[in-house]
């Protein structure tokens, strides 16, 4: 960033330095003058000028003096990452998790509340409004605290927040989550797909933040991806890049259906495990994330009939995969999802699998946010929203706060 701009506007002259040296301070424990001037390429006048602004709008702060220097220390000064504060709710069959963060990202507070995914449109959002509601009090946060808010759903939705087409959850196509959550909290309101903002957190701050293009799958109780291409992330044109898994010979729609045929016993097998004597009576009365846990337990203890199910998915849940590698040929596939705490009986199997079919099998890696990497992604969607916000191409909750001429 340089004060060289070729003309015209100096308010946004002024709004891009200020953008210049918030990039600068991020991160970094403590800036002085000279080097924040060094880094964005400003006189050191105008540094000084934004410095004094940034501090004056509460958005960065001085740090207390390096003990033990010779001599009068240089100030230095450090961003402010609480100077605000963004929502990401990740809304799914089986749960609602909220998470709130500060601008740098960090998680401050998080709330989960179990819904099943029989819930019609009206319980479903009650749910949602409470789980908000916890997180936002467990964090010491109001509705209005909220520059902007990310959120996630699962089936096709539209550039309005309006959930296009959801075959996983009753009652839920047309359901408009920007304007239900407009209601209780302030700010600007983004809604995603869970499986690219799951590819998106992974690209953020997961397994895959050094690679360009990246096949994400979310394996689980569904399955479905997310996909990066070129360090960002592809929606299409319609909003609906890789949903493979609505072609049936990609194998997805039956994938789940093979861990269903299991016929073992799941309290046994999860007692083989180490699991609790409740998990396995949540198992025994049909909770499919515990019989799916029991089913994995049951494959990694020696139950042949569980490995074979195991086997089965794996093949299916590799016909789409291979499909969308010999696509985009990607540097990497991430599997995540709840299914990616059982992934040493999945990951070798699958990239046999890729082998067989892919010209070039690209690196398969594991997912290490397991089912909150959904929720982290919402996160940084609505970071991205402040961090355009900041470059004049958006809204946020509190305008004033943000610095500009």
């Amino acid at each position: 960033m340089t004060e060289d701009l070729g003309g015209g506007d100096l308010s946004r002259l002024r709004q891009l330095n200020a953008l210049a040296v918030i990039r600068t301070l991020r991160g970094e424990p403590g800036l002085t003058v000279t080097e924040i001037s060094r880094r964005t390429g400003l006189s050191r006048a105008s540094t000084e000028d934004v410095v004094r602004e940034l501090l004056g709008r509460g958005w960065a702060v001085e740090t207390e003096p390096t003990t033990g220097t010779v001599g009068r220390p240089a100030r230095r000064y450090r961003f402010r990452a609480d100077a605000g504060h963004v929502l990401g709710v990740d809304i799914g069959g089986h749960k609602i998790l909220a998470i709130v963060a500060d601008l740098d990202g960090e998680p401050r507070h998080s709330r989960r509340v179990a819904v099943t995914p029989e819930m019609g449109r009206r319980e479903r959002l009650a749910a949602v409004d409470r789980t908000v509601k916890e997180c936002l009090a467990g964090a010491g946060l109001t509705a209005s605290d909220m520059w902007a808010t990310g959120v996630s759903t699962t089936g096709l939705v539209d550039g309005t927040g309006r959930v296009m087409l959801s075959d996983a959850l009753p009652e839920w196509t047309g359901v408009d989550l920007a304007a239900h959550l407009g209601r209780i909290v302030a700010g600007p309101i983004m809604v995603e797909n869970d499986c690219k903002l799951a590819a998106l957190a992974e690209s953020w701050r997961g397994v895959a933040r050094y690679a360009k293009d990246v096949v994400f799958l979310l394996a689980g109780l569904r399955t479905g991806t997310g996909l990066i291409i070129d360090g960002k992330l592809h929606r299409g044109f319609a909003n609906a890049a890789g949903e493979i898994g609505a072609l049936p010979v990609a194998g997805w729609i039956r994938a789940q259906e093979q861990l269903k045929s299991w016929p073992g016993e799941p309290s046994e097998a999860a007692g083989a495990a180490g699991e609790s004597g409740a998990a396995g009576a949540a198992g025994a009365a049909g909770d499919p994330d515990s019989m799916a846990a029991e089913l994995f337990a049951a494959a990694r203890n020696g139950d042949r009939r569980a490995a074979a199910a195991v086997r089965r998915y794996v093949k299916d849940l590799a016909v789409g995969a291979s499909a969308l590698v010999l696509t985009l040929d990607p540097e990497l596939v991430v599997v995540g999802g709840g299914f990616s705490r059982s992934a040493d009986l999945i990951v070798e199997p699958l990239r046999r699998e890729l082998d067989r079919w892919c010209i070039r099998t690209p690196e398969v890696r594991v997912s290490a946010f397991a089912d909150e990497g959904v929720a982290l992604g919402a996160v940084r969607l609505a970071l991205d929203h402040v961090e355009q916000a900041l470059r004049g191409g958006g809204q946020l909750a509190s305008p004033d706060r943000f610095p500009r001429a």
